[in-house]
């Protein structure tokens, strides 16, 4: 039986809820890919459209999109998911786990792209009272500035004995 932990983010608000899903529910995630857009509904959330955005198994091993599959594999990076360089230009050979959702994910990560609100009834219209023009502003001329006059610096006081 597949279960997944669900980190479903807003990028709206800037929060992020965690649930588990397991059974037909978590079913319906496995083979779906990074990238991929999918109905809230069917995982147990409200009517939003969720897109995948990522994901790790139990050992932390971080999904990437360029990965085909569900396979662990070496490859060299320079950044993105699984790797922060700590030099300009520095790669690594890292472990990562194809952009496919397994039975061996662990978390999945998602991002609302559009949440669907139920139809408000129109809200009547309010008489607004005409705008008056704007008063005609004057152009005044204004002297012109003194350069301000420098502060002369005090020595420091000599101390005495």
């Amino acid at each position: 039986m597949a279960k997944f932990k669900l980190i479903v983010s807003d990028s709206g608000t800037g929060k992020s809820s965690v649930s588990e899903v397991e059974g037909s529910r978590a079913q319906a995630l496995i083979g779906r890919s990074l990238g991929e857009t999918i109905d809230g509904s069917a995982l147990g959330i409200a009517p939003t459209k969720l897109l995948i955005s990522g994901g790790c198994d139990k050992n932390g091993v971080p999904m990437r999109a360029d990965v085909h599959g569900g396979v662990k594999k070496y490859i060299v990076l320079s950044s993105g998911p699984g790797f922060r360089p700590t030099r300009h230009g520095e790669r690594r050979r890292k472990l990562v786990r194809g952009g496919t959702i397994t039975d061996e994910t662990y978390q999945v990560n998602f991002t609302i792209t559009k949440a669907t609100v139920p139809e408000q009834p129109p809200t009547p219209k309010v008489e607004t009272k005409p705008v008056e023009a704007p008063k005609p502003v004057t152009t005044e001329k204004r002297a012109p500035e003194k350069p301000k006059a420098k502060k002369a610096q005090r020595k420091p006081a000599k101390k005495s004995r």
